[in-house]
């Protein structure tokens, strides 16, 4: 069983806090990629490509004037930085915009940019998109072969790579999708949904157990990047596909929502379509 990363302490996780309206980049707390990554074996250069795709939902700041301004925006966190941004303080930070005013979109994302990079230890790709006529965004579901509705046996509720497996000689080239990732909160226990995407070129994955295997990830504890990472890693060492991306969007918390990519080719980058629960 995962237990909580040793350089969580001191993080608003869990914690009572005030929120505070007026800019405060102090609130961002970095956690560090490399434990989790070490758990699953990855020690040096990273045996995938991706990014970690974030959506914020709640953003707002004052104009010169002290009229508000609503928005959206785009995180886009490399998967080569040293940390991960913990999801709580992204919020924490986001509503501290809420009273501070700001001369332009460009401006908050300029603001973002800078502080979001900073935490990250590596350059994020922030866009910021007030709400002006026009705007919208696709949702749907992953297109792909649906598992979920396999008549499966289920035994185990934490990561089983051993229920992977692989049959005949012969190579494929599929998408296989399901809705059942659940993982949870390593500090809070607070459950985290996903739909996933894997698709992959190689000896044919056994559909029931690479389902079977994606619940098992129902009680596991881990940060929403590092359950893909475990999961590619799994796929990758049990099945050794020629050609793999996993792709997880989970569902919104706070406001925001945390979309991590991995894949072997390098520039494979994926859409950024809402599924239907974000």
């Amino acid at each position: 069983m995962s237990h909580p990363p040793a350089n969580i302490a001191g993080s608003p996780l869990g914690a009572t806090v005030a929120y505070r309206d007026r800019y405060a980049p102090e609130l961002l707390f970095p956690v560090s990629r490399a434990p989790q990554r070490q758990d699953i074996g990855i020690i040096g250069a990273l045996p995938f490509h991706g990014v970690d795709i974030w959506n914020a939902y709640e953003l707002s700041w004052l104009d010169p004037r002290g009229k508000p301004i609503a928005a959206t925006a785009r995180f886009d966190v490399p998967i080569d930085s040293p940390n991960i941004v913990e999801s709580k303080s992204i919020k924490l930070y986001l509503n501290s915009f809420n009273q501070t005013q700001f001369y332009s979109a460009v401006d908050v994302q300029a603001a973002i940019t800078k502080d979001l990079s900073a935490a990250a230890g590596a350059m994020v790709t922030v866009t910021v998109e007030p709400l002006l006529p026009g705007a919208q965004r696709r949702l749907g579901n992953f297109a792909g072969v649906l598992l979920d509705n396999l008549e499966v046996d289920i035994g185990h509720y934490h990561p089983a790579p051993e229920l992977l497996k692989c049959h005949g000689d012969g190579w494929v080239e599929e998408v296989l999708v399901s809705h059942l990732l659940k993982s949870n909160c390593p500090v809070t226990g607070q459950p985290d949904w996903a739909s996933v995407r894997i698709a992959y070129r190689g000896r044919a994955i056994d559909h029931a157990g690479l389902l079977a295997y994606i619940v098992s990830y129902r009680q596991h504890s881990g940060f929403h990047e590092h359950c893909v990472e475990r999961i590619y890693a799994d796929i990758a060492a049990r099945c050794a596909p020629e050609k793999l991306s996993v792709y997880a969007r989970y569902t919104r918390r706070g406001g925001l929502d945390i979309n991590p990519f991995r894949s072997s080719e390098a520039g494979d980058m994926p859409e950024n379509d809402g599924d239907i629960r974000q």
